[in-house]
């Protein structure tokens, strides 16, 4: 858990910097994130589980992070995070199993044990 600490932390913290720096580039990110997961023909929790399978293939943690929790957030049930864990395990293979272990920590830290 400490581990999901320090990435939330660090994720708070280089976004607080951005900000204060005035990137251009990091706010019309921010942007487009919001116009991404924003409703529309597939609501924000189908979009967030689409993005947690593609976080679990390219093997980034942080966005593990923010993706299942921001999924659970929008309504998605410990059984669909899962089944997007699963997705990104079939696309990502074998490497992407080592990856999954993370996401399933993430998932224990918001479901409680699994």
């Amino acid at each position: 858990m400490k581990e999901l600490e320090k990435i939330s932390r660090r994720r708070k913290q280089a976004h607080e910097k951005l900000l204060s720096l005035k990137s251009k580039v990091y706010e019309a990110f921010l942007d487009m994130e919001q116009a991404a997961f924003s409703d529309g023909a597939l609501a924000k929790k189908y979009k967030e589980l689409i993005a947690v399978g593609i976080s679990v293939v390219i093997d980034c943690q942080s966005c593990m992070q923010w993706h299942i929790e921001q999924a659970v957030q929008a309504g998605a049930t410990k059984k669909e995070v899962l089944e997007a864990v699963e997705v990104g395990i079939e696309m990502g293979g074998g490497p992407a199993t080592v990856s999954a272990r993370f996401a399933l920590d993430v998932m224990e830290s918001v479901f409680g044990e699994l």
